[in-house]
């Protein structure tokens, strides 16, 4: 097998290869391997190697894991795995290494990955694009003068760059769907409390973030999201659960929807006529298959919505910093934390409690006001950016001359339809349906009830039979016989 022949695989493609011994995983984690030796240094994606854990992974596989053999990458923020590099894009954090897997790190071990590297994250997260200064800005595989997206932007660069079929991602204001939309693969919120986020958090982000992954297929998806839902031992909460397996419900055709759609922004954020093309064309596929489509959407009010996501996100980035001090003995300041995301500490440090409780109250009180809104809908479609993929550069969260303030607006008008299903809860979906004139992707977010991603994955099944996407190729990729070069700094 050779580094095209691999890329042209899903998870679960690679997985029936070594299941029947057309293949066997060491060869995979080489091939993984040699394909980062080959992109990497264009798209600055993974952030270290693993070939030692790849080892140890191989050792312990067994026929009954689904993704058995599968090379796989974690992204370096939240979940963590035992003796692996854990900065969490952040310099104060450097050279930190859990000494445990997390719970779900565990799940990914069960079902049979072999962690091979780590990948590149902003600095806690908190960013809609991967330019933090401890890596140097992660580049897009389809061109690579723009972003791939954020937080989990080394993943989908990685996924999209044929490195690895699947990359664990997280999402705690859009960080699995804006990256995936950026980087046209897919990219799957599941609701909050699906995937367990102990054992050292209850709800990160009080609630706003969730962990999962980035895929090149639904069937992917939804496979994976059997293996590791559920609740982990001391959860706040147990969700219901489907009424079927994912991967056997994308097997059945999806009932026809009542499904929603909007262009608009509650910000009164611009959107890109080329985003709203993609939409349109959306819905038109969307009656074409039989579902009724409705031009709507929830309304709430903006402004303490706004507050809640910056008190929110100030005092988590704070707790994170100090976490981060404390595992590596580092003093923060200005010196090893980056100018808007030490502008969001000193926000945090000063925070009232009563503030914080303000916040995670408006939340709720939006959630019900949008719970409301989806009695009458199954689906809700938009895009889900605003614009094209970012410019390298536009997103700089190591500019000195912005507030707190300025940099949570700054990336929620980046990002304006993404935010709001973290603070629902709600499961949400970017779909690469759409590509730009300029052959940049964009992703389609599709957002369904609480709890029944069930629907999304048949939904969006049905449109990957309908538009498929697998394979298409990014300029970067590991199957290409020449890779793009950056040509601009």
């Amino acid at each position: 097998m050779n580094l095209q022949e691999y890329a042209s695989y899903d998870g679960l493609g690679l997985a029936e290869l070594v299941k029947t011994k057309q293949v066997t995983p060491q060869e995979l984690t080489k091939l993984a391997l040699q394909g980062i030796e080959k992109v990497n240094p264009s798209i600055n994606a993974v952030a270290s190697v693993l070939e030692e854990q790849a080892e140890k992974a191989i050792s312990t596989l067994n026929d009954n894991q689904p993704f058995a053999g599968v090379p796989f990458l974690i992204k370096e923020v939240v979940l963590h795995a035992e003796g692996v590099p854990h900065s969490m894009g952040s310099r104060v954090a450097e050279n930190a290494v859990m000494s445990v897997d997390s719970e779900l790190m565990k799940r990914f071990k069960n079902a049979g990955f072999v962690l091979s590297g780590t990948t590149t994250t902003p600095e806690f997260g908190y960013n809609a694009a991967t330019e933090a200064v401890i890596y140097g800005p992660t580049r897009n595989p389809w061109n690579l003068d723009h972003s791939p997206g954020g937080s989990s932007g080394g993943a989908a660069a990685s996924v999209a760059s044929g490195i690895v079929p699947i990359a664990h991602g997280n999402d705690g204001g859009g960080s699995i769907r804006i990256p995936a939309s950026c980087s046209g693969i897919v990219g799957l919120k599941p609701s909050r409390g699906r995937v367990p986020m102990g054992p050292y958090n209850s709800e990160a982000l009080n609630g706003l973030a969730i962990e999962f992954a980035q895929t090149k297929t639904i069937r992917d998806t939804a496979t994976l999201l059997d293996q590791v839902a559920g609740p982990d031992l001391g959860c706040y909460s147990i969700i219901q659960s489907p009424e079927m397996p994912y991967s056997q419900a994308i097997q059945r055709k999806v009932r026809p929807l009542k499904i929603a759609w909007t262009t608009e922004t509650n910000s009164g954020a611009f959107v890109d006529p080329e985003c709203i093309e993609a939409v349109h064309k959306a819905v038109k596929l969307l009656e074409e298959l039989g579902h009724e489509v409705v031009e709507a959407r929830p309304v709430y009010d903006e402004a303490p919505f706004s507050r809640a996501t910056l008190n929110i996100w100030t005092a988590n980035i704070y707790k994170m910093i100090v976490g981060a001090a404390e595992l590596t003995g580092k003093t923060p300041s200005r010196d090893n934390i980056e100018a808007a995301i030490w502008q969001c500490y000193e926000y945090g440090k000063n925070l009232k409690a009563s503030a914080l409780l303000e916040a995670i109250n408006t939340n709720a009180l939006v959630s019900r006001q949008v719970a409301t809104f989806f009695e009458d809908y199954d689906v809700l479609l938009s895009p889900t950016l605003g614009t094209l993929p970012a410019k390298i550069g536009e997103l700089n969260a190591d500019n000195p001359n912005i507030s707190a303030i300025e940099w949570t607006e700054q990336i929620f008008t980046y990002a304006p339809f993404t935010n709001l299903f973290n603070a629902t809860g709600q499961p949400s979906l970017s779909l690469p349906l759409a590509m730009s004139k300029s052959g940049l992707p964009i992703g389609l977010q599709f957002t369904g009830r609480f709890a029944d991603e069930l629907t999304l994955l048949q939904l969006g099944k049905q449109l990957e039979e309908s538009a498929p996407w697998k394979d298409r190729k990014p300029a970067v990729h590991v199957g290409a016989e020449v890779v793009a070069e950056i040509s601009t700094i």
